[in-house]
């Protein structure tokens, strides 16, 4: 399948419009994640985010479905388990920023597991980007301040590659609306994420009881903002687009983070962890523009030789 002549004009000032709110929102949601996980347990907050997105999302829970052995093991990937361990991460940092830099290893992740999974292939450039991605996380693990948030890093790069792996399996399945799967995600990681946090989370009332305006609106900007607007705002995209066109632009979503924990948080900027955290960038920049460019090449192969 190639892309329309339409999808390689320029973006559209409503379609720049929605790249700019979803980086917004992306960012933002980050430091949210911090705010809400620092009043809150982090598996309470998986399942509230999971919880109230399915009060909007009901509507799209409607047949067919896909057949569960094969949904079930993605939802899990990308719903509970992605979630439950990258809300445990939040829970652990003190410094936004370098966690923020270190999740968007997901992307070089994906890029690997497509390679090895599927079979797709993988650049020398991409390779190399993603080289000098991991070699900027674990430069930023050697600077003191970076080092003690070693442990919650890490689990959000566990987190990070059970969401690249999941991305990676759902390339195998027929073709489901992005609401209807965010609908089939929330249906399964709300009572799994709010089961798992009052039988082991402790006093999961008293936390609700104690939270305050803002942690709850930390909650709901997760749930109705970023889980429902943002994935509406994306699928929109790349409905229209070619998806190496749009993607690269969300590795703008750090620098709003960053700035956030930097200006409002109380984050600690050193010279490693900014050394670290732009090679980080730079390397998933590259692996980004790489697949960007063999998408480009196929499409490009494909209107020479269209057999």
């Amino acid at each position: 399948m190639t892309a329309s002549p339409a999808s390689r004009t320029p973006f559209a000032p409503i379609e720049w419009a929605a790249i700019a709110v979803i980086i917004l929102v992306w960012g933002i949601n980050n430091a949210a994640a911090k705010v809400a996980t620092g009043a809150l347990p982090p598996l309470l907050v998986g399942g509230l985010r999971f919880g109230i997105a399915l009060l909007v999302l009901w509507p799209f829970l409607r047949p067919p479905f896909p057949p569960l052995r094969q949904v079930l093991p993605i939802i899990l990937m990308i719903g509970p388990l992605h979630f439950g361990l990258i809300y445990w991460g939040f829970s652990m940092i003190e410094n936004l920023s370098p966690m923020v830099v270190a999740l968007q290893l997901w992307i070089p992740m994906t890029a690997f597991f497509a390679w090895r999974v599927l079979g797709e292939t993988m650049t020398r450039s991409a390779l190399a980007g993603m080289i000098i991605a991991f070699l900027g996380v674990a430069w930023m693990s050697l600077d003191p301040k970076g080092a003690g948030d070693l442990p919650g890093i890490a689990i959000g790069l566990l987190a990070s590659a059970l969401w690249a792996l999941g991305t990676v399996f759902v390339r195998r399945m027929p073709g489901v609306p992005p609401l209807k799967m965010q609908a089939m995600t929330s249906v399964v990681a709300a009572p799994i994420l709010l089961g798992a946090s009052f039988a082991f989370e402790g006093d999961v009332v008293g936390a609700m009881a104690d939270a305050s305006w803002l942690v709850w609106g930390t909650v709901l900007f997760a749930a109705l903002a970023s889980t429902v607007g943002a994935t509406a705002l994306l699928f929109w995209l790349v409905q229209r687009r070619e998806a190496g066109r749009v993607t690269p632009w969300f590795l703008l979503t750090p620098l709003v983070s960053c700035g956030l924990g930097i200006g409002l948080m109380g984050d600690h900027m050193t010279l490693n962890l900014a050394l670290g955290g732009g090679a980080t960038l730079v390397g998933v920049a590259l692996v980004a523009l790489s697949e960007r460019r063999a998408a480009a090449a196929a499409a490009a192969r494909s209107r020479v030789d269209p057999t």
